[in-house]
């Protein structure tokens, strides 16, 4: 792997942010909260609290798999 390569590929990933950022940007006035989705387990006791975001999990799993299989194909 020579520079070259290497800079064309910080350049895509570079791309793939700031489309991503934007589209947040964009949407943000949807009331989706991520960290609060359905699914998503929350358990209060009187001097402590358990969350863990499970729902949020396999949302940002699926996305960032699509994410990087489009960059992959994109770079073979």
């Amino acid at each position: 792997m020579d520079l070259s390569s290497v800079g064309k590929m910080l350049i895509l990933l570079g791309l793939v942010v700031m489309v991503l950022g934007g589209i947040l940007w964009l949407l943000h006035f949807v009331p989706l909260q991520v960290g609060r989705l359905p699914g998503d387990i929350h358990i209060r006791g009187e001097r402590w609290s358990f969350y863990f975001p499970i729902t949020t999990c396999i949302l940002l799993s699926i996305v960032l798999t699509l994410v990087l299989n489009v960059v992959l194909r994109l770079m073979r």
